[in-house]
């Protein structure tokens, strides 16, 4: 026996209604989920991005936005709507770069599909690659992981994305540098900020929570500080907008991806924004407030050291990723 679907009129207007928010109690048709779309990534935008009175003068040039993207939802919406806000001032660049991680099947079309949205938006596209980086492949580093398990107890137990997080931050960190970048922009949504708060807190890792961007009131030496405009937004309703707006946007999922802590944490989120709507909004105000606190607690800025081997930022003599890259030419 079928079941009719009960259609709901949007809460602000005659409109059949494309998306509920438990958390809120409104339903929305498609032009104004995509009008809540944009003013919370303006408000955002409003409070992480803290432009120059005048740029030009001041650095002789436009301030330049690094726009991370990787051709998925979450960073078409991102560009799209930093453009529509931001794409008509002469005193701000917006240039996307993507990694490309060498995920074959997966990475190319989702390429593609970024391409193409610099192109509509024209906007300017970088790409770098993990081989333009000295790393290998992604699909080589999946082939090589029980070999490096077996013979370094460090790296005994992690997964493909434990790799590609830390070698896809050195990719971005070299696009910034490469087209000089005041800012970067990253297209974290309400989803995965609060599956970043569960996994670290599930560790004890406070430290590293008060790290997560945004970092406009407390930038890294050396680093391009990155915001998050999206941070409020959940998957759903950025999903429901790009559909909604016609983005070029890749489906498919990461082959390499099953498996990951990530993977297990966003089921946990799910769960509970289920039981509890608004429990997502609730860990990413916990943020907050871990942040404030960390930064009373810790006025002085913690000491940054250059690797010793590749240069880059890091807490340790030798980085994450010239240990690890270690690890693959040693097996």
């Amino acid at each position: 026996m079928s079941v009719a679907l009960e259609v709901h009129t949007c809460s602000r207007c005659d409109h059949d209604s494309i998306i509920h928010q438990p958390y809120s109690g409104l339903h929305l048709c498609g032009i104004h989920l995509i009008e809540s779309v944009r003013k919370r990534i303006a408000k955002s935008l409003r409070k992480q991005l803290i432009l120059p009175k005048n740029s030009i003068k001041s650095l002789g040039r436009p301030f330049r936005v690094l726009v991370a993207i990787s051709g998925g939802k979450d960073s078409a919406i991102l560009l799209y709507f930093m453009h529509s806000i931001l794409g008509m001032r002469r005193d701000v660049e917006l240039i996307a770069g993507v990694v490309d991680e060498g995920i074959d099947g997966y990475r190319s079309p989702s390429i593609d599909c970024a391409e193409k949205l610099c192109t509509m938006l024209d906007v300017q596209f970088e790409r770098i690659s993990y081989p333009d980086l000295s790393f290998p492949e992604m699909d080589n580093v999946v082939e090589l992981l029980p070999k490096i398990s077996e013979n370094n107890v460090e790296a005994d137990g992690m997964m493909p994305c434990s790799f590609c997080g830390v070698f896809r931050r050195q990719g971005l960190n070299s696009l910034a540098n490469r087209i000089g970048a005041d800012v970067m922009a990253l297209g974290h949504n309400l989803d995965d900020v609060a599956q970043s708060v569960l996994m670290n807190m599930q560790k004890g890792e406070v430290d590293r929570t008060a790290r997560l961007a945004p970092h406009t009131t407390q930038p890294i030496e050396g680093l391009a500080p990155r915001i998050v405009p999206l941070r409020w937004i959940p998957e759903q309703e950025i999903h429901a907008a790009a559909i909604q707006l016609n983005l070029p946007i890749h489906h498919g999922d990461c082959p390499h991806a099953p498996g990951a802590m990530r993977q297990l944490s966003r089921g946990i989120i799910a769960d509970m924004e289920t039981i509890t709507p608004g429990s997502r909004h609730g860990l990413l105000h916990s943020l907050d407030q871990i942040r404030k606190m960390y930064k009373e607690i810790n006025p002085t800025k913690s000491e940054i050291k250059n690797c010793e081997e590749c240069g880059e930022i890091t807490s340790r003599q030798i980085c994450q990723a010239c240990t690890m890259k270690r690890w693959l030419e040693e097996n």
